[in-house]
C-alpha cells in the first residue's frame, strides 16, 4: 500500500560510466562517501570502505595526499576485491595529484576516478601544466574525473580578476554574486580545457560545493542553465548532528526536486567515535523519502503524545528500522524490491488503525488507558491482534514472514 507519487522531470546529463557505476542520463541518483582514515594505513582504510560499501554507498572517496597514501591504494583496491567488495574508489587530489599519478602508475590504475580541485592544482605558470598531466593521466588510463570547485579553495587569481571586471562595471554586483559567478566559470572552464586536452565529454563530473543553503541553490540552477555535465551535489562542511543534517537536506531537496543533481555526498562531522555510515544513511532516506530511490524499508512511526505514556512504540520503531537496516545486506540479493517495503509501528488508536492500513505492514500499539491490545494489518486488511509482553518479537516475525512470502526471488 502507497499513497500516489508524483514524479520529478530528472535534467538531462552526460552520463558517465566509473567503474560498475553509471552517474547521469537518466541513471538511478548515486550515493557516495569518504573515508577519515589515513589512506596509508590499509589495514584500517580498507575496513571502512567495507563499513560504508555494506551501508549502502556506491562509490567510496580516499585522500591521496602523499606517497605513502598513492603505493598504498592498489593494496587497498587487491584486499577489497579479495573481500567481494566490488565498490569503485575515487581518489581524492590536492596540491600535489600531477605528481603522485605520475610517480605512482599503479595507484592512477586502481582508481576508478580522480577528483580535482582547480583551485589547488598550482598557482601561477604551474597550474596549466600540472592540471593538463592529471588530464593526461586520466585520458591515459580512461578514468572519468569530477572538477570539484569548493567556496574554500576557489582560484584566488581568477576572484581577483573577476572582482576587478565587476568593480570596473558600469553596474557592479554585489560581492556575493561575484564569487558565484567565479564558482561556476571555475567549473565550466576546467571542464572545457579538460575536453581540449582530450578528456571525453561522458568522462567529466562536475561540482561547486558552498557552505551555505542558498549559496549552493543559486550556483547550482547556474551549473544547470550553463552545461549538461553530469552533476555532483554536496553541502561542504555541513557540521555536526542535527544542523548537518538539517542544512544538506534543505539544500539539496530543493535541487533534486527540480531535477538537478546525478550524485549526491552528505558531509557530515561525525560525533567522536561515531560511525561514518551515517552520511550514507542521510543520503540514502534523503532520496527515499522524495520518491527518487528506494534502499531499505522504511518505518513510518507517530511522534507520541499524551495519549502514549508508554515507551513501548518508540522502542518497537527504532528496533524495527535497525533489524531492517542490519538486514538488507542479505535482503538484497535474496529479497528484490524489499527496499520499496513501508512499515507502520503507531502508538495509539487516533491515527494508528489508518496508517498501518496504508503500510504492506503496521502494528497499531494501544495507547494510555486503551484495550491491552495491538491490531495488526497487513496491505490494508487486519490480520491479527497481539496481546501480552512478546508484542515485539511477534511482530518482527510477522515482518520476516511477510518479506518471505511477498519478495522472494522466483
Amino acid at each position: 500500500m502507497s499513497l500516489m507519487r508524483f514524479p520529478i522531470e530528472r535534467r538531462q546529463t552526460q552520463p558517465v560510466r566509473i567503474g560498475r557505476v553509471v552517474i547521469g542520463g537518466q541513471a538511478p541518483i548515486v550515493v557516495q562517501s569518504m573515508t577519515n582514515t589515513d589512506t596509508a594505513d590499509i589495514d584500517d582504510t580498507v575496513r571502512q570502505i567495507t563499513e560504508l560499501a555494506r551501508a549502502g554507498s556506491e562509490l567510496v572517496r580516499i585522500t591521496v595526499n602523499h606517497e605513502s597514501a598513492a603505493r598504498a591504494v592498489p593494496e587497498i583496491r587487491a584486499a577489497l576485491d579479495a573481500q567481494g567488495c566490488d565498490v569503485p574508489l575515487v581518489g581524492d587530489f590536492h596540491f600535489n595529484g600531477h605528481r603522485l599519478l605520475t610517480d605512482y602508475p599503479a595507484c592512477a590504475e586502481a582508481l576508478a576516478k580522480y577528483r580535482i580541485n582547480p583551485g589547488n592544482v598550482g598557482r601561477g605558470e604551474k597550474k596549466d601544466s600540472q592540471f593538463a598531466t592529471m588530464i593526461e593521466i586520466a585520458c591515459r588510463y580512461d578514468r572519468p574525473v569530477r572538477i570539484g570547485v569548493n567556496w574554500g579553495s576557489l582560484d584566488p587569481d581568477l576572484v581577483v580578476r573577476m572582482m576587478d571586471e565587476n568593480a570596473r562595471s558600469a553596474q557592479p554586483r554585489e560581492a556575493d554574486q561575484v564569487m558565484r559567478e567565479a564558482m561556476v566559470e571555475s567549473a565550466i572552464s576546467s571542464a572545457a580545457r579538460a575536453e581540449q586536452l582530450g578528456l571525453p565529454r561522458d568522462h567529466i563530473i562536475l561540482s561547486c560545493k558552498m557552505s551555505g543553503v542558498q549559496d549552493l541553490i543559486a550556483v547550482y540552477r547556474m551549473l544547470a542553465e550553463r552545461a549538461d555535465y553530469a552533476l555532483h551535489l554536496g553541502l561542504t562542511e555541513a557540521g555536526m548532528g542535527s544542523k548537518g543534517i538539517v542544512a544538506s537536506t534543505a539544500a539539496l531537496s530543493v535541487l533534486l526536486q527540480e531535477g538537478i543533481g546525478d550524485t549526491i555526498r552528505i558531509s557530515l562531522t561525525p560525533a567522536p567515535g561515531e560511525s561514518r555510515t551515517r552520511e550514507v544513511i542521510v543520503a540514502q532516506e534523503i532520496l527515499q523519502t522524495m520518491g527518487l530511490r528506494s534502499f531499505a524499508p522504511m518505518v513510518t512511526a507517530c511522534p507520541g503524545c499524551g495519549r502514549t505514556k508508554s515507551t513501548t512504540f518508540q522502542h518497537l520503531a527504532q528496533d524495527i528500522q535497525t533489524y531492517l537496516r542490519e538486514r538488507m545486506p542479505e535482503w538484497r540479493t535474496r529479497y528484490p524490491g524489499v527496499e520499496t517495503m513501508q512499515v507502520a509501528v503507531m502508538g495509539c488508536v487516533v491515527n494508528g488503525p489508518g496508517e498501518s492500513k496504508q503500510a504492506n505492514i503496521g502494528i497499531s500499539l494501544p495507547g494510555t488507558d486503551e484495550r491491552p491490545a495491538a491490531p495488526v494489518y497487513v496491505d490494508g486488511e487486519k490480520i491479527a491482534t497481539l496481546k501480552g509482553a512478546g508484542i515485539a518479537e511477534q511482530f518482527k516475525r510477522m515482518v520476516d514472514d511477510y518479506i518471505e512470502t511477498h519478495y522472494r526471488a522466483p
